[in-house]
C-alpha cells in the first residue's frame, strides 16, 4: 500500500473504490491510511490525481519541529502554516553562498596573476623573454634577449644579416630608454630634443662568426664610449643564449646632426654632461679595418643596381632612411652564385650622407681576386660595394668579404670590455 500511495504521487492510479462516498480505512493505533503530507481530489475523468507536500519539516537544533493538526499532528493543504520560532540559527545568512562567491573572485585573481606573472616550465626557456632587457656590469652595460622568429630567417635557415642589425639598433634605442635619456628623436636625449639634434651613423663594423637559426635566443650586449672630440662609439657583442657562443660582434661610431639644418653638430656641454656618465674606457670590440675603401664607378664595378627607391616604411621617425636598409640595397648588386655558395663573415661600411623618400639609387659591386667564375676554387671571397643617387652623390661605401657555407670560424670570441680604473 505504502508503494502504490508512493508511486501515485507521481502517477495517476485507477481508484480500488467506485464508491465516491467511501472512506479510508483506518489502522490500529489511530493512524490514517493516507499518506501525511499527501492530499487526495477527486479528477473529473474519474481518476484520482495525487499531490504531493515536497517542503520538510523544519529542524531547530537537530530537533525535528512539525506542523500540527487537529485531528493528527499532521499540517495539510487546507490548514494554515504557522513559522518556526526565530532563533538565532536559522536567522543566520547562507555562508555557502558567501564562501562560493569569494573562492569565484580568488581564482579569477590568481588567473589573472598567472598571465602577469608567467614563468617557463621548461629549463631550457628563458624567463621573461620578451622584456626590454637590463642594465648590468655597474649600469654600464645593457643586455637584451631576441627569439629569433620564422620570419626572420632566409633561404639558408638562419637569420638574415639585416634581422641582425636590427637587433643590434634596437638595443641601443633601449639602452637609452632604459637609462632614463630617451627624448623626442631616434635615441635622441633631452637635451639634444631641446638643440634638434640627432644621432647619425658614420661608420660600422660587423663580424658574423655564425648567424643563428629559426628557434634559437641570443643575448645582445652593448655599451658606448667616447670617439673623438665629437663623436660617441658604441660596440656590441651577440652570444647563444644557451652554448654562451660568441656569434656577431659589431662597432660604430656616431656623430650629432641637427635635424633642421641637416647639418653635423658638435657635442654641446649639455648633452656631454648627460651621456658622459654612461662611457667606458676600452678597446673597440673589433679590430678597427684601417684599409681605405676604394673608388667605385660604373668603369671598376662588376655589377649594378639601378632603380632602387625608398618605400614609406623605410624612413624612422627622423624623416629619413633607416640605415639598416641600407645594407639590403648594397646586397642587391652582389652576385647571386656568391649567395648561393658563401656567406656574408664581415663588413665595413661608411655612410656620407642621408638620402630620402624621393631619392633613387643604385647599388654597384665589384668582386675582388678571382672573380665569380673560380669561387669554388678561391674559398673566401671580397666585395666593395658603392650606393650612390643616380647623380653620382655618395650615400654608403663599404667592403664585405664572404666565407664558404658551413665554414663557420670560431676563433677569437670577443669579451665584454672591462670599465678601465
Amino acid at each position: 500500500m505504502v508503494a502504490t500511495a508512493a508511486t501515485s504521487a507521481f502517477f495517476a492510479v485507477a481508484s480500488p473504490s467506485s464508491d465516491p462516498d467511501a472512506k479510508p480505512s483506518t489502522k490500529p493505533g489511530g493512524g490514517s491510511a493516507i499518506l501525511r503530507g499527501i492530499k487526495s481530489r477527486k479528477a473529473p475523468s474519474g481518476s484520482l490525481q495525487v499531490k504531493a507536500n515536497a517542503q520538510a519539516p523544519p529542524k531547530i537544533n537537530g530537533t525535528t519541529v512539525g506542523y500540527t493538526s487537529s485531528a493528527e499532528g499532521v499540517k495539510t493543504e487546507d490548514d494554515m502554516l504557522s513559522p518556526p520560532p526565530r532563533t538565532f540559527i536559522n536567522q543566520l545568512p547562507d555562508w555557502s553562498m558567501l564562501l562560493a562567491a569569494i573562492t569565484t573572485i580568488f581564482l579569477a585573481a590568481e588567473k589573472q596573476w598567472m598571465m602577469l606573472d608567467w614563468k617557463p616550465r621548461r629549463s631550457d626557456m628563458l624567463i621573461d623573454p620578451f622584456g626590454i632587457g637590463k642594465i648590468v656590469q655597474d649600469g654600464l652595460v645593457f643586455r637584451q634577449n631576441f627569439s629569433i622568429r620564422s620570419y626572420e630567417i632566409g633561404a639558408d635557415r638562419t637569420a638574415s644579416i639585416e634581422t641582425l642589425m636590427n637587433h643590434l639598433q634596437e638595443t641601443a634605442l633601449n639602452h637609452v630608454r632604459t637609462a632614463g635619456l630617451l627624448g623626442d628623436g631616434f635615441g635622441s636625449t633631452p637635451e639634444m630634443s631641446i638643440r634638434n639634434l640627432i644621432w647619425v651613423v658614420t661608420r660600422m663594423q660587423v663580424v658574423v662568426d655564425r648567424y643563428p637559426t629559426w628557434g634559437d635566443v641570443v643575448q645582445v650586449d652593448t655599451w658606448v664610449c667616447a670617439s673623438g672630440k665629437n663623436g660617441m662609439r658604441r660596440d656590441w657583442i651577440v652570444r647563444d643564449c644557451k652554448t654562451g657562443e660568441t656569434l656577431t660582434r659589431a662597432s660604430s661610431v656616431w656623430v650629432m646632426m641637427n635635424k633642421q639644418t641637416r647639418r653635423l653638430s658638435k657635442i654641446p656641454d649639455a648633452v656631454r654632461a648627460e651621456i658622459e656618465p654612461y662611457f667606458m674606457d676600452s678597446a673597440p670590440i673589433v679590430d678597427e679595418d684601417g684599409r681605405k675603401l676604394p673608388k667605385l664607378d660604373d668603369s671598376t664595378a662588376d655589377y649594378i643596381r639601378t632603380g632602387l627607391t625608398p618605400r614609406w616604411s623605410d624612413l624612422d621617425v627622423n624623416q629619413h632612411v633607416n640605415n639598416v636598409k641600407y645594407i639590403g640595397w648594397i646586397l642587391e648588386s652582389a652576385p647571386l652564385p656568391i649567395l648561393e655558395s658563401h656567406e656574408l663573415s664581415s663588413m665595413t661600411l661608411e655612410y656620407r650622407r642621408e638620402c630620402g623618400r624621393d631619392s633613387v639609387l643604385q647599388s654597384l659591386t665589384a668582386v675582388c681576386g678571382t672573380g665569380v667564375a673560380n669561387l669554388l676554387d678561391c674559398g673566401n671571397v671580397e666585395c666593395q660595394h658603392l650606393l650612390r643617387l643616380e647623380q653620382g652623390a655618395e650615400i654608403v661605401k663599404g667592403r664585405t668579404e664572404w666565407r664558404p657555407k658551413y665554414a663557420h670560424s670560431m676563433g677569437g670570441v670577443g669579451q665584454i670590455p672591462a670599465e678601465s680604473a
